[in-house]
């Protein structure tokens, strides 16, 4: 799911049928097994709806409650994907992702 396309949490446990809470602890187990495995785990931040500041250097995987710069709680989630290795080599040689 996660090779296919950037997916959030709320996507991820409607798709498997389990709680929100439960995929960020299982994202967190998914993220160091694809560094093993040699894949890239990307974080898409989250980002302030009202205001725009993005979340860029944010460690946790869950959504912020409140954007830092305006206060307000109208924020995206953070979407996953998944690069494994011929992904990432194809895209270090300058090659489009998916082909």
């Amino acid at each position: 799911m996660l090779r296919r396309q950037e997916t959030d949490a709320r996507e991820i446990s409607q798709e498997l049928g389990i709680r929100e809470k439960e995929v960020y602890a299982h994202l967190a187990h998914v993220e160091r097994s694809v560094a093993a495995a040699g894949g890239k785990f990307n974080v898409i931040p989250s980002q302030c709806l009202l205001c725009g500041f993005v979340f860029e250097n944010r460690r946790r995987l869950t959504r912020p409650g409140r954007c830092p710069r305006c206060r307000r709680s109208k924020i995206t989630n953070p979407s996953f994907r998944i690069d494994t290795k011929d992904h990432v080599a194809k895209a270090d040689l300058g090659y489009v992702r998916g082909a």
